[in-house]
């Protein structure tokens, strides 16, 4: 009998540990099945977040390093310097990127640092026990806004893409999601462009991932995705945002 469905190459086969519902797996199938198709897998290192993609280095089957909280830019930074024969990307979450890791990812996005960025945007802290993120929509609950986000008090949501995209060094921003199969194939569709634009040495590439935190936001994982589609995409609009031809 033929296959037409396996693991891809680029994937172990240790099983995730993330919740039910939880999108990150969705991801990291992408990021892998892009990583067969370009036949990089050999020649990639990746760069692990803290947070809950924290043990990424069990799940990507390549070189990997795990970084300090935020930190992931610089780290690759560094590798992609030291080797720019390779394929260097990072995997990080809102917290991660958007909050203590804004320095980071901004400077080496300006700097044209050539790596590639998959950015998980789940609009919430998710290890740490579902406390405000950067990206917390308005009115969203969270257990440090038990009240709902307000913009007086703590702030708006940082909308990350738009925001990187003004840089000079950027190549290719791109926000995408992963609530269903349409938008999942447009997904691999941007993060394969990504790496194809590090592959091509044009500069700093991003792709932000809408995803989910069922556990956290406290809904089934069917609740969260309809939840993502009408209150997260026409606050963070789906597209490309730059694209250095």
């Amino acid at each position: 009998m033929a296959k037409v469905f396996e693991r891809p190459k680029s994937l172990t086969d240790k099983p995730f540990h993330y919740c039910p519902g939880c999108a990150h797996g969705i991801v990291h199938r992408l990021v892998a099945e892009v990583m067969d198709e370009l036949g990089v897998q050999d020649s990639t290192i990746g760069v692990a977040p803290v947070g809950c993609a924290v043990f990424a280095y069990d799940y990507f089957n390549c070189d990997m390093h795990e970084a300090s909280h935020g930190r992931a830019p610089a780290v690759a930074t560094g590798i992609k310097r030291v080797h720019p024969d390779k394929v260097v990307f990072t995997y990080q979450g809102d917290g991660d990127l958007a909050s203590i890791g804004l320095a980071e990812i901004t400077h080496a996005a300006t700097r044209g640092e050539k790596f590639t960025t998959i950015f998980i945007n789940n609009a919430i802290y998710g290890m740490t026990g579902g406390q405000m993120a950067p990206t917390t929509l308005l009115d969203q609950v969270t257990t440090t806004s038990p009240y709902g986000r307000s913009g007086d008090r703590e702030g708006y949501p940082i909308r990350i893409s738009e925001m990187l995209s003004t840089l000079e060094g950027v190549a290719y921003i791109a926000r995408v999601s992963v609530h269903d199969i349409k938008n999942i194939t447009n997904a691999k569709r941007a993060i394969k462009k990504a790496f194809e634009v590090q592959l091509e040495g044009k500069g700093f590439a991003l792709v932000e991932v809408l995803s989910t935190c069922p556990t956290n936001w406290g809904m089934d994982p069917i609740e969260a995705f309809k939840w993502l589609e009408e209150n997260m995409i026409p606050y963070y609009p789906l597209g490309t945002f730059k694209e250095v031809k």
